[in-house]
């Protein structure tokens, strides 16, 4: 991974984890008070806030990794490979759990012939991901 690639991947991942914030705050906006009147599911609800954290936490993890594997330059390319693949993995991880969140909101919200429309698709994007995602990842 060049240099370039490294620092595009740093601002990549912290706008996602600007999205995931935002979503997060939507949420809390727009299902907190559907969650004290009981209007909404309260395990949904509460699933669907630790995906979000668990999605924003991934995504800065991931800035963190490629901004160590874009400025380790000097300690080799074995360095700079196993940041660029750790920052990979978190990136995937935020993306897929970014990916399932509105599918927790719908079900939350009682909304499930929708949400079950989401999950399917959520269930695809995952057979490409375990297809796909072993080849794009950085080489050792």
């Amino acid at each position: 991974m060049g240099e370039d690639l490294a620092s595009t991947n740093v601002n990549r991942t912290y706008t996602l984890a600007g999205t995931s914030i935002a979503i997060f705050t939507f949420t809390m906006f727009f299902l907190y008070p559907r969650f004290l009147s009981g209007e909404a599911d309260p395990r949904l609800f509460q699933a669907t806030i630790v995906v979000m954290g668990l999605a924003t936490f991934s995504f800065v993890f991931a800035t963190f990794s490629y901004y160590c594997a874009s400025v380790c330059r000097e300690s080799g390319d074995r360095e700079h490979a196993r940041y660029s693949r750790r920052g990979d993995c978190f990136w995937l991880l935020g993306y897929t759990l970014l990916f399932l969140a509105p599918t927790l909101i719908l079900f939350t919200i009682g909304l499930r012939a929708v949400g079950g429309v989401w999950l399917a698709l959520w269930l695809v994007y995952l057979v490409f991901v375990f297809l796909y995602f072993p080849r794009m990842l950085t080489a050792r």
